[in-house]
């Protein structure tokens, strides 16, 4: 690949990456909410879940689930559940009374939930195939590949964890202090969207 076209590949991945969606979402409410440390964790589990993906990628898995639909229906339902199990945690919150939260129990489960966040969204697959696709010849070695994979996964750590460090700065977390109710609002009707988005949208697959 020549340098201009891994930069333009890298720009539309970072776009990607960081443009609003239910990982974003996730990133920002845990680090407004409970710091930069906290942030930073669920950002590492949702790269870890992209690094999953990639790998799978890489590896022809993503082929094979093209090849069988099911596998995708499968990953899609699950995806929808957790994003409406987000949507209602969230939207309880809102309503609900405030109640205190352990929060150095509630980090131990941070990566996991990042990651599951990101291992149920079908589309992260099928967009490190596609990347794959168009970056890399037909023939291209295991080390081409390996390249690509940590050059687009570095570029995702950087998105996902300076998300984790934007939204967790005082003044961030201070609006948010105050605006509490409404942004748990606002969380609980994206994350239901997001939902509703990944159960009705038709996931468009070719061999």
């Amino acid at each position: 690949m020549e340098l201009y076209e891994i930069i333009i590949i890298v720009f539309a991945w970072v776009v990607g990456a960081g443009s609003p969606g239910p990982a974003t979402l996730a990133i920002s409410a845990t680090a407004m909410e409970h710091g930069r440390k906290a942030g930073v964790t669920i950002a590492s589990g949702i790269v870890a879940g992209s690094a999953s993906w990639g790998i799978a990628a890489a590896l022809g898995i993503s082929s094979l689930m093209i090849a069988n639909a099911w596998l995708f229906e499968i990953v899609r339902y699950f995806g929808a559940t957790y994003l409406l199990y987000l949507s209602i945690k969230s939207l309880r919150n809102a309503f609900g009374k405030p109640k205190k939260i352990n929060i150095p129990a509630q980090k131990k489960s941070l990566f996991a939930k990042g990651m599951l966040l990101h291992l149920t969204n079908p589309k992260a697959i099928l967009g490190w195939g596609s990347v794959y696709a168009i970056a890399l010849p037909a023939n291209a070695s295991p080390v081409l590949v390996a390249e690509l994979f940590i050059i687009l996964i570095t570029a995702s750590t950087i998105v996902f964890i300076g998300y984790g460090f934007l939204f967790s700065m005082e003044k961030v977390s201070s609006f948010y202090a105050s605006l509490k109710r409404w942004f748990e609002l606002a969380f609980g009707l994206l994350f239901g969207a997001a939902s509703i988005r990944l159960l009705t949208s038709k996931i468009e697959l070719s061999s």
